[in-house]
């Protein structure tokens, strides 16, 4: 008896659902923005991230610690995590600080 409630209900919530619909263009974008860009982008943020503490000393030393931590953290870091999906245009960068 309670499987046929769960069945009943899944199946309820499954015809009762309102579907997305999605140019298919713009799908395939988002696809392979979650396949390969976001694997991407998060491999040259740990890959930044690495050089950012090989190369802090010197940054320190010439006062650019700001330009190149966010060259080499902050860009990926924008890159994966708060661009929409899909959209490639450099407006993610107009979040950056001064």
């Amino acid at each position: 008896m309670k499987k046929m409630i769960i069945l009943f209900l899944i199946t309820a919530i499954i015809l009762t659902s309102t579907p997305v619909f999605a140019d298919e263009e713009d799908g395939f974008i988002i696809v392979m923005d979650t396949v390969i860009a976001r694997p991407f982008g998060l491999a040259s943020l740990a890959i930044g991230s690495a050089f950012f503490v090989v190369t802090f000393p010197f940054a320190a030393i010439s006062k650019s610690t700001k330009k190149t931590a966010d060259t080499l953290v902050g860009a990926p870091f924008r890159f994966t995590f708060t661009r929409p999906l899909g959209d490639f245009s450099d407006s993610y960068m107009d979040n950056r600080k001064p």
